[in-house]
Parts: structure tokens; C-alpha cells; sequence
């Protein structure tokens, strides 16, 4: 697969919905990730990521405005041993609870489907860190209607062993803006991953459309020692 400039991707697509980026930097030594939100609705827009625990979790910037918080407010990111969950959705939860029970993460991710709020059915998109002994791997999901037919369910999972340094991959909810929102399609792009957690969170930050990005959560994992260092930004503050 091609790598793409991570950068050109952003800039191309106003609106990529919530995305996910996990990958090994250059100098081999960290597992990355990113996840940012957007919002086309003062709904999805009046959010911002806080901190909870080893994870994150969405919260109403202004709770006055919050008109239904079923697919809005959720914990993005959580921690279960040695290995880092990050979603789109709830099923954060669910991948935290069914894998603390020995389940898999693909099995988890089978008692889910895609979002109810038709006629967009937005995919589940899912990632899975699991850093041991100095080594790493991930793997990514997506749920998601079969062309905007909620009757089935289309699941795809892709695993990445021992990765490559300087490589990562990006999944997104939507190919892009419309009526109704185009769910992503093809499995997660091949894209750079810097040394530079600075650089790396610009770089995802300042490229997405100023105004529909809402929230963005950056994690660098020292993959020998497990230990990391969180950025958040947030549009309202």
C-alpha cells in the first residue's frame, strides 16, 4: 500500500468526522495514536475531551445546549492493562468489559453494529494497542451498514504485527461531507508518523477544517517502558 501524507488527507476532506491514527514513530521507539472528533450540529459541536483516569472522555462544553447526549458524550479512550482501547463510540465500554472477561477484541466488537441515527448509520470505528515486553502491535475495526443498508452489518478488522517504524494507519468515519454522510470505505490508510509529538499533534490539529473540528486526543507510548504523555486540544474553551 502507498503511504499518504497524513497532512493531505486532512486538508482534502472537511469532513472526516472522527478519526483514528495509531502507528509507530520513525525512531522506533513510541506507539502513537490520535483521535479527533468534529461536528457538524451544535449537538456534536458543543463538546470537549477531558481527562479520566489513564483515558479520556467527551463532555458538554456548555451542558445547556447538550439536546441528546447518546452519541455524543462517551469515553473515547480507555486503559486495560497493557493495552490502550481508543473508539468513535460506547464501545470503548464494551471492548474494555468483554476483553476484561477474556473475550477477544474482535469478539467484543461483535455484539455491536454501526450508530442508529440513520439515514447517516455512522461505522464504528475501533483500535486496540497492546504493548509487552518492549513490543507492539494494533489492530483497527470498523462496523458499518452495507451502503446505507442498516438491514446488515458489515464488519471488517485489520491486525498489524510488529510494526514498521515511521508507519501508521488512519481510519475515519466518513469518506467526506453530504446528505447522507458516506460511510469510509477500504481498509485504513498507510500514513507517516513522526518522532515529534509536537509535531505530530500540529500536524493533525492545525489541518483539520477550522470549522468542524471540535476535540483532538494525541497519546506517544514509550514502548519500552510503557509509560506515556497525553496532549488534548480542545476548539472551545
Amino acid at each position: 500500500m502507498r503511504m499518504l501524507s497524513l497532512e493531505q488527507e486532512l486538508k482534502g476532506n472537511t469532513y472526516p468526522g472522527r478519526g483514528i491514527v495509531i502507528g509507530k514513530t520513525k525512531d522506533g521507539k513510541h506507539a502513537a495514536i490520535a483521535y479527533f472528533i468534529m461536528g457538524r450540529s451544535v449537538n456534536s459541536r458543543n463538546r470537549v475531551f477531558v481527562e479520566d483516569g489513564e483515558g479520556i472522555r467527551t463532555q458538554a462544553f456548555d451542558p445547556a445546549k447538550l439536546s441528546d447526549p447518546s452519541l455524543v458524550i462517551y469515553a473515547p479512550v480507555r486503559v486495560l492493562g497493557n493495552k490502550t482501547i481508543v473508539t468513535n463510540g460506547d464501545q470503548t465500554d464494551t471492548i474494555y468489559e468483554l476483553m476484561d472477561k477474556q473475550m477477544t477484541f474482535e469478539q467484543a466488537l461483535r455484539t455491536r453494529e454501526f450508530e442508529p441515527d440513520a439515514p447517516n448509520y455512522t461505522p464504528r470505528i475501533s483500535g486496540i494497542l497492546h504493548i509487552e515486553n518492549g513490543s507492539f502491535n494494533y489492530a483497527m475495526s470498523i462496523l458499518k451498514s452495507n451502503n446505507g443498508n442498516p438491514d446488515a452489518c458489515n464488519r471488517f478488522t485489520f491486525a498489524y504485527s510488529n510494526p514498521i517504524a515511521g508507519e501508521g494507519h488512519f481510519i475515519h468515519t466518513y469518506m467526506g461531507d453530504g446528505e447522507p454522510l458516506p460511510s469510509f470505505e477500504g481498509e485504513p490508510k498507510s500514513v507517516e508518523i513522526p518522532d515529534d509529538m509536537d509535531t505530530f499533534a500540529n500536524l493533525v490539529w492545525t489541518n483539520l477544517n477550522e470549522d468542524n473540528k471540535v476535540s483532538l486526543f494525541i497519546r506517544f507510548i514509550d514502548i519500552a517502558t510503557g509509560t506515556y504523555e497525553t496532549k488534548i486540544f480542545n476548539k472551545n474553551k
